[in-house]
């Protein structure tokens, strides 16, 4: 059973991983933020988790735990995976952790984004959103645009599979995600530029 593989050493002295023992509510906070993330762990996917890059023994254990119903079992494998994280470097995972919800939540905007777009572009005032589309968007293909909308809108008036629907999702979003990301490199290049004027 997967309680037996890991709870031989469970009990653990809160106080020995301090050299001046901080005050029981502070240790108890630590422990329910550790907690809490080790269970946020535990629910990204296998792939998302070995990016961590921890412990054998602490990464199977996550993956155990994510396959488990929410019950005692699992918070006793919970419970065994917190104590283990408090004898790891607990800022770099918070800081890996944070990286990922940040990236997911890019995606997520960007999906949406990319979704009402696609929404608007093929109703009735499609030609006015092109127009509005390409003022955000000036970098974009205007004629490509222009294609699928009318594949599209043309798809939904005869009750036809969505195909250019889906391809004009698609363009969008790359085209969404590719400016949320240049600005920050070209501030970067800017950056180095200043670096190097600096240096000469």
């Amino acid at each position: 059973m997967i309680e037996e593989d890991y709870f031989e050493d469970e009990e653990i002295d809160e106080s020995e991983f301090y050299a001046v023992r901080p005050n029981k509510t502070q240790i108890k906070k630590q422990i329910a933020a550790i907690s809490a993330m080790a269970e946020q762990i535990s629910e990204l996917a296998p792939a998302q988790i070995a990016e961590f890059s921890l412990p054998e023994s602490i990464e199977q254990a996550l993956l155990d735990a994510g396959k488990m119903a929410r019950n005692a079992a699992r918070k006793r494998l919970l419970k065994y995976i917190t104590a283990q994280f408090r004898t790891l470097d607990i800022e770099a995972i918070e800081e890996k952790l944070a990286r990922m919800k940040n990236k997911s939540a890019h995606a997520v905007r960007e999906h949406h984004q990319a979704e009402r777009w696609r929404d608007q572009l093929l109703t009735d005032a499609g030609n006015h959103q092109l127009t509005l589309f390409m003022t955000e968007y000036p970098e974009a293909d205007s004629q490509h645009i222009r294609q699928l909308q009318r594949n599209g809108q043309k798809e939904a008036k005869e009750g036809k599979p969505p195909k250019s629907s889906r391809l004009l999702y698609k363009y969008l979003k790359e085209l969404i995600a590719d400016q949320q990301v240049f600005p920050s490199d070209a501030a970067q290049d800017d950056d180095l530029i200043d670096e190097d004027q600096n240096d000469l």
